[in-house]
């Protein structure tokens, strides 16, 4: 395999393939760069189903599927709305084993609660009538301060996370 100019995309590619398993992303603050991370590496097309670059809400709402209550209870850029997003992105890509989301805050004119900080979701298929695939998330703080910068520190960071994912093994 060609390595890309993130590494970490390829190990991701690489464990992915390994695994035989497929990924779907849904990225909002990162504006589709975890999808040019993954596809920049060669063979990408195996295991990366595409990304749904849901910016505004109610495109989340439109495309994926996010409930217009979940937005204006939690908000764009929560927690909440990062798991319904993955949720909803497994169940509209029928040949993605995996749907992980990104959403968060990288201003400017954001609320210094939230001023660059990121959500990330992981959801399984399930092969049950299990309500709640999301099996994993978390939350981080950008180092940066540039916008451009806080996007592709964000792409990283969500692409290395996955990659951490024990469960991304099968």
């Amino acid at each position: 395999m060609t390595s890309s100019f993130f590494p970490e995309a390829a190990q991701l590619v690489d464990r992915l393939r390994k695994a035989s398993l497929r990924i779907a992303l849904a990225e909002s603050c990162t504006c589709g760069m975890a999808a040019a991370l993954l596809g920049g590496v060669a063979g990408a097309s195996e295991v990366f189903c595409g990304s749904a670059v849901t910016y505004r809400e109610s495109v989340k709402s439109d495309w994926l599927g996010v409930a217009p209550d979940t937005l204006r209870v939690f908000t764009a850029e929560s927690q909440q709305t990062t798991d319904e997003m993955a949720r909803c992105l497994i169940q509209r890509t029928r040949e993605a084993d995996w749907g992980a989301a990104i959403t968060g805050h990288l201003g400017p004119h954001a609320p210094a609660a939230i001023d660059g900080r990121i959500f990330v979701s992981l959801a399984r298929r399930q092969t049950s009538s299990a309500s709640n695939p999301v099996l994993s998330r978390s939350e981080f703080v950008l180092s940066t301060a540039s916008r451009l910068d806080r996007q592709r520190e964000a792409a990283q960071i969500f692409i290395c996370w996955i990659l951490s994912q024990e469960s991304m093994a099968g």
